[in-house]
């Protein structure tokens, strides 16, 4: 430690320009930890395909450093390989942070190495959500090995005032006396979007447009979807968008929908993007799922349905939208909830306390 402040060296794998929930994660810790800690970090900016020659770039390069810091902090559960080695030759505390999906990837390999193996050779493991801790339980790797830590976002990242006239100008169509609900993020197959357009969308008032911001492996077959529905004048598919046209949509929009369903093999490991829209006062309406638990809480910053419940999720949709003072006072309290509780200001300190105690062990 330097003027009472702990050195740590931060190694990531996900990172941007990459977009993803663990690359915006990754990068915000490794803006917010420099300012209460002294932090380096490495990153790999160049996306999964550039990750096996990331791996021994990271550990060489950490080893060498290594001897100046007081723990290395890893970004996932992959670079648990980089974290044994390194633990070996240098005997620095290692801590790596857990998202889910990195503790449930099912290559055998992965999960007889990464996670039967090196995930419990760390010293701690910080895992974003509850369900990722039973997760890893199940796994085999012990319970004190893990401390619950939510994700952060920054607060005031994409709150500002746009008016429904920029958003028209992103759908390309006038959306006057339209009520809007959005999905975010990569559309993988745990998220839903595919369910909750066949079963959801359909039961929805005609005056009600949902629209869709990301990419992902299942865009064709939410498309197909659309079709076979004819759900085009009600549903639109924006692809990636950039943070600006983010805040557009977070800011202008009437609900934000987060429509996960149980998916063997992954899961969601905290729900970030639902933490963004309800700092931007937008209601969350998401699945009582995984690490979604742990992102919303119920009557405070989002509403809970059952996963599956199409029914639920259309009695929730329709009681907010037809009570516009409830939504927008509701939507107040959420943002105060999202920062007293996930502001990356007071997330931050609770990594660095978990690394502090660490370290003192």
């Amino acid at each position: 430690m330097t003027n009472g402040k702990l050195k740590i060296l931060f190694i990531s794998r996900a990172y941007p320009p990459v977009t993803g929930g663990l690359e915006n994660q990754n990068y915000e810790l490794s803006v917010w930890l420099p300012k209460i800690a002294e932090v380096k970090t490495i990153a790999n900016t160049r996306g999964k395909k550039f990750l096996p020659f990331f791996l021994p770039y990271a550990f060489l390069k950490a080893l060498f450093l290594c001897k100046k810091y007081d723990a290395i902090l890893l970004g996932d559960a992959v670079l648990g390989a980089v974290g044994w080695k390194l633990k070996l030759f240098s005997r620095k505390p290692v801590v790596c942070v857990t998202h889910g999906l990195d503790l449930t990837y099912p290559m055998k390999i992965y999960q007889k190495l990464w996670v039967g193996f090196f995930a419990g050779k760390m010293d701690k493991l910080i895992a974003v959500g509850n369900e990722t801790i039973e997760a890893g339980a199940r796994r085999g790797i012990p319970k004190d090995k893990f401390v619950f830590i939510p994700n952060g976002v920054d607060t005031e990242k994409f709150i500002e005032f746009h008016k429904r006239e920029e958003l028209e100008k992103i759908v390309g169509e006038k959306l006057e006396n339209r009520k809007i609900i959005l999905s975010t993020g990569r559309l993988a197959v745990h998220k839903g979007i595919d369910w909750f357009c066949e079963n959801v969308v359909p039961l929805l008032g005609e005056d009600i447009i949902y629209l869709v911001a990301g990419d992902g492996e299942k865009r064709k077959d939410i498309e197909k979807i659309i079709a076979s529905k004819k759900l085009e004048p009600k549903v639109k598919i924006l692809g990636k968008v950039s943070d600006e046209d983010l805040k557009v949509l977070y800011n202008t929009a009437d609900l934000y929908v987060k429509p996960n369903i149980k998916v063997e093999g992954t899961m969601e490991g905290f729900g970030l993007v639902a933490i963004e829209a309800a700092s931007c006062k937008l209601p969350v309406i998401a699945s009582n799922l995984e690490g979604l638990k742990d992102a919303i809480k119920d009557g405070q910053n989002g509403f809970l349905v059952e996963p599956y419940d199409a029914d639920g999720y259309v009695k929730k949709i329709n009681d907010l939208l037809k009570d516009e003072a409830y939504r927008r006072d509701f939507g107040e309290e959420a943002r105060k909830y999202v920062i007293e509780n996930y502001s990356w200001e007071k997330i931050s300190r609770r990594y660095l306390e978990e690394i502090q105690k660490t370290v003192s062990k």
